[in-house]
């Protein structure tokens, strides 16, 4: 059977990289997959190596700048342009099913329901902090949709809360994180040495790297030797956080002490680098990162929200911090400082939980007999 999936960026971040799981449990239940991305980047020969051929067409995805009259009358022009796009592809690839990987491009819905094909829509948002009218309309297209399938409860419940019918029509699948090829042991702090800190994720308020930057702020009051790399970039748009990060980075009481990496192709590197590693956002609806600090068997604090709640048991497999606390995240990491003991038990425990819940194999199996059935 020949598909089609829709996915809205060509960027290696969560959700993208899920996509590469997608589409090995599709090409290993023998489907011919085809996905379609709005431009070409690092995603691109990474599907193609797990067996989907790849087309770049340009087509609107659903941002906050679109949220104005002048970005209305923006989308509405690159509607116009996408729709005729669209119905050429289609001929093209003849998919017997479509796969929308986001709420966030809701027009490929209306494209496969109009060529009366099955769609499945992946919903890897959870957008609890955004207006009722913003998650009405980020809904209600997937009342369109033959099946939904949900990264976390945490999704599902946001999805319930906004449209009622929506609960008992979709599906939840966990993401599927592939474990590390070799285990890299932890390394054993000097008292002396610097309390290595690691947050791998884009640069955003929502992903909480200013309370990252305030706990470690607190932890060097406290006079624990802690540094933090930061391994993400922004979002086009969002240069004002990043300025703001680095002018609170350069201030006297964390200045040297904050590292800004960009995006880094291998964040798995500095995983095995980190004493800790931080997960402090706002709004998680799963959290790939923590499940691959779990799988390289490092301590983990990360906020007690939505997905992160779901994959971290809070004493037993990490630690987990009230979102937008730094204070109480600062604590968190001086517990695990404190307690060296503590913070292996945690990280072996962490690892085994992670290999047996989220592991790739079984992604691929469910996330396929989910878009197929």
């Amino acid at each position: 059977m020949r598909l089609l999936v829709a996915h809205p960026s060509p960027d290696v971040y969560g959700s993208d990289l899920q996509l590469v799981e997608t589409v090995r449990g599709l090409c290993q239940a023998e489907q011919q997959v085809t996905v379609v991305v709005p431009a070409t980047g690092p995603l691109v020969p990474l599907l193609e190596s797990a067996g989907a051929e790849v087309e770049v067409m340009p087509f609107p995805v659903l941002r906050k700048a679109f949220l104005s009259p002048t970005g209305l009358v923006r989308l509405a022009a690159a509607l116009m342009v996408f729709w005729p796009r669209a119905a050429r592809l289609w001929r093209r690839v003849r998919p017997a099913r479509l796969l929308v990987n986001t709420v966030t491009i809701p027009w490929w819905i209306l494209v496969g329901r109009a060529a009366r094909t099955p769609v499945v829509c992946h919903v890897h948002e959870a957008e609890d902090d955004q207006p009722r009218p913003v998650r009405l309309a980020l809904a209600a297209p997937l009342l369109l949709a033959t099946r939904v399938v949900a990264n976390s409860l945490a999704s599902r419940e946001v999805l319930a809360r906004t449209m009622k019918v929506l609960a008992r029509r979709t599906t939840v699948v966990y993401n599927g994180i592939p474990a590390p090829s070799a285990l890299v042991p932890a390394r054993d702090r000097a008292p002396q040495g610097a309390l290595r800190l690691v947050l791998v994720g884009r640069l955003s308020p929502r992903k909480g790297t200013d309370v990252a930057l305030e706990a470690l702020a607190e932890l060097r009051r406290r006079g624990i030797d802690a540094r933090l790399r930061v391994c993400g970039s922004i979002f086009a748009g969002y240069e004002w956080f990043e300025q703001e990060l680095r002018d609170r980075a350069g201030q006297e009481d964390l200045e040297g002490s904050v590292d800004f990496l960009g995006y880094v192709a291998e964040p798995a590197r500095e995983l095995e680098e980190a004493d800790v590693v931080l997960v402090p956002s706002r709004v998680e609806p799963f959290g790939n990162v923590a499940v691959e600090a779990l799988l390289a068997e490092r301590p983990l604090v990360a906020s007690r929200v939505q997905g992160l709640a779901e994959i971290v048991r809070d004493g037993e497999t990490g630690l987990l911090a009230e979102p937008g606390d730094a204070e109480a995240l600062a604590e968190a990491v001086a517990r695990l400082a404190a307690d060296p003991a503590l913070a292996a038990s945690l990280a072996t425990a962490g690892r085994k939980d992670a290999e047996e819940r989220f592991g790739a194999e079984r992604y691929r199996r469910e996330i396929a007999a989910e878009v197929l059935g």
